[in-house]
């Protein structure tokens, strides 16, 4: 077994420092020194289940799924990586690359359900994932990308979650010039939409709450504020928008959103995933379309990178040592994220005493 150090839940919102161990590397696998990991509303998500359940489950739970790093060893098999190379990892970290799906190039949508870089299970050994709150991580070499030297590595690591979620629908959709975009929220995945969005060529509209987002939504490549609290002005934008990507994280109706599509227009749910009710009536006026996205496949995950690197696009982020992991988490639930909180690990190798 391989020893590294890391981050593990001991309460709801509480980390503490410890020894972690990792699998051997197996002959198609690659370890990786994780430098930047950052931090995700799914990992308050999965730290609140691990509070609630925890004593149900083998193991520690170690969040973070989003992470850049560096080679430092390879399989025997592994032909994809050498030692040194800069990598990049999203959430997850295996699948069974045979079925539709995976030779589709979406292995996020496994039929046998992918292998999640933490709270998953290894399809091999049947041990728990341990996720990228540590200073190293064992991943099979298919599921690790080149980073591009053009991206500064803390401001690319949440582009391997909150980047791919909204890229997927974005390419999906064929977003693009001419493409009227608004885009709902403007958080960890709201930000690099518009951005992303921007970079393809649509006209972006950001919906917000408030109007003092205006001139950090023009910043982040958006053309225009909308007041979604403004009843006037959300009245006077019906059938405006072409695809609308919805990042908002907690439960809210759909319907005033539906309105403002097109014809044929979509709406993207990307933030809640949990259940909601609608009215179908809502859809039918104008043949909208609802349709959700949830992380993304390899080859979307190297075009987002190499897009990225293209055209300058990297989330905006705030870096903290890791030894604030709870300062992180507990920002990231009050909402003061502007944009993605990012983990140096570095500080793990320091001896503590």
């Amino acid at each position: 077994m391989r020893t590294t150090t890391g981050w593990a839940a001991r309460g709801p919102r509480t980390m503490h420092r410890t020894t972690l161990q990792r699998r051997d590397l197996r002959p198609e696998d690659v370890a990786v020194r994780i430098d930047y990991c950052g931090v995700c509303h799914s990992d308050l998500h999965a730290l609140d289940d691990h509070a609630a359940h925890g004593a149900d489950r083998e193991g520690p739970l170690v969040p973070g799924h989003e992470f850049t790093g560096v080679v430092v060893a390879v399989g025997a098999g592994a032909t994809r990586f050498t030692v040194g190379e800069a990598v990049a990892v999203g959430n997850i970290v295996d699948a069974c690359l045979r079925c539709d799906m995976c030779l589709g190039g979406q292995e996020n949508y496994c039929r046998e359900f992918p292998t999640l870089t933490y709270g998953g299970t290894d399809r091999r050994d049947g041990t728990p994932t341990l996720g990228g709150f540590s200073r190293e991580h064992v991943v099979r070499e298919e599921f690790a990308h080149p980073l591009p030297s053009g991206l500064d590595p803390a401001a690319a690591a949440p582009l391997l979650c909150a980047g791919i979620t909204v890229w997927e629908p974005l390419r999906a959709l064929e977003v693009g010039a001419g493409t009227r975009l608004a885009v709902v929220g403007l958080g960890g995945l709201g930000h690099l939409a518009a951005k992303l969005g921007s970079a393809l060529g649509a006209e972006v509209t950001v919906l917000s709450r408030t109007a003092a987002k205006a001139d950090d939504a023009r910043r982040l490549g958006a053309d225009h504020l909308l007041l979604s609290t403004d009843e006037e002005e959300m009245g006077r934008a019906r059938g405006r928008f072409d695809v609308i990507l919805d990042t908002v994280s907690a439960p809210h109706d759909l319907a005033p959103l539906l309105e403002l599509l097109a014809l044929d227009g979509t709406l993207s749910q990307l933030g809640h995933l949990g259940p909601i009710s609608l009215e179908t009536m809502s859809l039918l006026v104008g043949r909208k379309k609802l349709t959700s996205a949830g992380s993304g496949g390899m080859p979307r995950t190297a075009e987002l990178l190499e897009f990225c690197a293209t055209h300058g696009v990297t989330a905006d982020v705030e870096v903290l040592p890791s030894s604030q992991v709870d300062e992180a988490l507990a920002r990231l639930e009050r909402g003061e994220a502007r944009y993605r909180l990012v983990l140096d690990l570095s500080d793990l190798d320091l001896d503590v005493g």
